[in-house]
């Protein structure tokens, strides 16, 4: 799965626009290397995404397609 739908059906960026913005800005990386929107994302994978001064880091836990809100969460775990 893109890296861009990832964040974006895990509800870690609201859009996907936004979400491809981030990664052509070097906002997003993939096991410490930047992330392009079409970067794909595997299981076990470590997402760190930068938010101004803050830092978040989630591994990857689920690939879905289809999510609902309360769904989305289990797409992920918080990391550090």
């Amino acid at each position: 799965m893109r890296i861009d739908k990832f964040l974006k059906n895990s509800r870690l960026i609201k859009r996907r626009t936004i979400a491809k913005e981030a990664c052509e800005q070097d906002r997003i990386f993939i096991n410490d290397k930047p992330a392009k929107p079409g970067t794909e994302v595997k299981l076990d994978d470590i997402i760190r995404i930068q938010f101004g001064n803050s830092v978040i880091k989630a591994r990857v836990k689920s690939l879905s397609l289809l999510t609902s809100k309360d769904a989305a969460e289990t797409m992920y775990e918080i990391v550090d």
